[in-house]
């Protein structure tokens, strides 16, 4: 028998090369691990390892918070909608002279509530005009306080004004030319005035005393500094008119020097004089 038809018989295909495979592959052997090396982890595919990545999720705080918030805003967004789906329903239902009735009564109810809001505003106007009309009255009395005691000489007062020194080395100025001097200066607005220590006051009198001057009672000598707290511009002048109380201390061959500054203290106090009751029923 020849070699093709042998091949024929055990059911070969004609084709010398091709050879006929065994109905089963094995499988592949992998090779023997080395004693001391580690296991490895079997390959996973790309699926794997998404499905791996994404489950179970992972929530961050933040992530949890944003959800309790949704999950709010949702209920009360539900829970809303149902109260004004009611609502409606309940009006659509309603027959229009209870419709008519219920716009009444909210007309009614704007316009209580309109009129309280004026009136609330009204009360809070008086009592801001009231608490600023006393707060203007205080002012005004702490004010007229201060001046009446500037007046009296028994509060200092400091303030812009000027300072006029009269040299006499020829002893002829008299208390007449002095108190000239205080008149012309209260003319020109002086607010307080002291001179050598002595505040001078609205009762203020001068005498001469010997080579000297007395205020009220008390001695002073050349050279006489007056400290006056008023505007300067109009102080300086009134004492430079022509005739007036420079030109007449200078013939008396005096020396006048004025001098403006911006602040001026004038702090020679008076004692307040008592009542007098008070000086009555002390007795």
């Amino acid at each position: 028998m020849s070699d093709h038809e042998e091949r024929e018989r055990a059911g070969q295909p004609g084709h010398g090369l091709r050879r006929e495979l065994p109905e089963e592959v094995p499988a592949t052997v992998p090779p023997p691990r080395e004693e001391g090396q580690e296991e490895q982890p079997p390959r996973l595919t790309g699926r794997q390892r998404l499905v791996n990545g994404l489950w179970p999720p992972r929530l961050t705080r933040a992530q949890l918070i944003v959800a309790l918030l949704l999950f709010g805003l949702g209920f009360g967004l539900a829970v809303q909608v149902a109260s004004n789906s009611d609502g409606d329903s309940a009006l659509r239902g309603a027959r229009q002279e209870d419709l008519v009735r219920i716009l009444d009564e909210l007309d009614d109810r704007t316009q209580r509530l309109e009129d309280e809001k004026q009136g609330l505003e009204k009360q809070r106007d008086e009592l801001e005009n009231s608490s600023d009309q006393a707060e203007e009255a205080r002012r005004q009395t702490v004010e007229k306080e201060r001046q009446l005691g500037i007046l009296a000489g028994t509060v200092a007062a400091q303030g812009p004004g000027i300072t006029m020194t009269i040299e006499d080395t020829k002893g002829r100025v008299e208390a007449d030319m002095l108190l000239d001097a205080i008149q012309e200066l209260r003319a020109a607005g002086a607010e307080a005035i002291q001179v050598n220590g002595v505040r001078v006051v609205a009762g203020t009198y001068l005498t001469d005393a010997g080579n000297g001057v007395s205020v009220d009672g008390n001695k002073i000598n050349a050279p006489y500094r007056f400290r006056v707290i008023g505007k300067p511009q109009d102080l300086e002048p009134a004492l430079n008119i022509p005739g007036g109380v420079v030109q007449t201390l200078e013939k008396e061959q005096a020396t006048v020097a004025v001098e403006r500054s911006s602040k001026i203290v004038v702090d020679a106090l008076r004692a307040a004089k008592r009542p007098d009751y008070a000086r009555s029923s002390s007795r």
